[in-house]
């Protein structure tokens, strides 16, 4: 067990990291001083990762954890073995700026029913732009949709100062977001089964239905390079977007909206995959049919979460849920910014 000196441990998953390591690890261990200890943990890595950070980085603690089963699953071992107050999670691939530390923690600290916060996150090969992934802030429409402030579906905004307001958010990006060490655990972590993708908006959608918040805090900034490990555009992040989304909805959202949204959902999922074989493209189209194919494989599985985490609702918190269609609003009413949807979060 690591027991951290300050109250936050800054852990890092790394796969194969060194690049990343020698790029970014200088600043975040500078910036250390702030309020954070720093600990990578090694998700079986088959270069040289660990002892590069031993050797380069003495004050940085590590771990090893010796099957690789996938990013969700990385956390979920490193995080058992970690002592703190807060955790934040920091992907390899992230580069950090003097002073992004103690935004994050002086909101957390601010407001006891915040039960995780991130930054903005800036596209480190353009970085006038928001990144694809997390961006001001991750929401949810109503049809279970995921969407940014900042991104829209392919839409990338520049960043312009139009997102410096700290809001309430549905979910912060697994990239890099902070979350309390005490209720991570009480909701049960990380769901490892994800392996990867949207395990940060399933534990988000438990906190949030356990009645707490989620935030973003305009003035921490921080770089993603993204698509390190699962490239965007790939048939194997297509695979996770759509059984993943499923599972997300299925453990998640309530009984009486399931009825109607899960029959509505798959034929919207079958429209994605005829329009992909019609211009096609079977390979992604065939991989759709495969991930709905293996989810309801587990449904039971699914269930079994479902009926597990139901003891843990306590008063659903609905704030950064948008309450028309995403889809709709962005492909037929060109509505291709978050601003262009007249919709104003709640403040923190």
């Amino acid at each position: 067990m690591i027991v951290c000196q300050q109250d936050t441990a800054v852990v890092i998953l790394s796969y194969n990291g060194t690049r990343w390591h020698e790029l970014f690890l200088p600043k975040i261990t500078e910036e250390a001083h702030t309020g954070y200890d720093v600990i990578v943990a090694d998700n079986a890595s088959t270069d040289d990762t660990l002892q590069y950070v031993q050797t380069n980085f003495p004050t940085i603690k590590t771990l090893q954890i010796q099957i690789n089963h996938g990013f969700a699953n990385g956390y979920y071992e490193a995080l058992k073995q970690i002592k703190a107050k807060y955790f934040v999670l920091l992907s390899a691939d992230f580069e950090v700026t003097e002073g992004w530390f103690p935004p994050l923690h002086e909101a957390m600290e601010r407001d006891g029913m915040l039960a995780a916060v991130q930054p903005k996150i800036r596209y480190w090969r353009d970085k006038e732009c928001f990144e694809y992934a997390g961006a001001a802030g991750g929401f949810m429409d109503n049809f279970g949709y995921l969407f940014c402030r900042g991104r829209v579906f392919f839409d990338i905004e520049k960043d312009k100062g139009q997102y410096e307001d700290n809001v309430e958010v549905f979910w912060a990006s697994g990239g890099c977001f902070m979350v309390r060490s005490d209720l991570y655990e009480k909701v049960g972590g990380l769901d490892h089964e994800f392996y990867a993708h949207m395990e940060e908006v399933d534990l988000c959608w438990r906190l949030k239905n356990a009645g707490y918040k989620i935030g973003y805090v305009a003035k921490s900034l921080v770089y993603h390079v993204g698509g390190s490990v699962i490239s965007y555009g790939s048939t194997q992040k297509l695979y996770y977007n759509f059984r993943n989304n499923q599972i997300l909805l299925l453990k998640n959202e309530k009984g009486s909206k399931l009825i109607w949204l899960f029959p509505l959902r798959l034929i919207l999922d079958g429209v994605a995959g005829l329009r992909l074989l019609l211009t096609g493209n079977f390979k992604q189209t065939f991989t759709i049919v495969k991930a709905h194919f293996h989810f309801y494989r587990d449904l039971g599985k699914w269930f079994k979460r479902r009926r597990d985490i139901k003891k843990l609702i306590i008063n659903r918190n609905e704030e950064g849920i948008y309450k028309r269609s995403i889809v709709w609003d962005y492909f037929l009413l060109r509505k291709k910014k978050f601003t262009d949807l007249g919709w104003k979060p709640k403040k923190l």
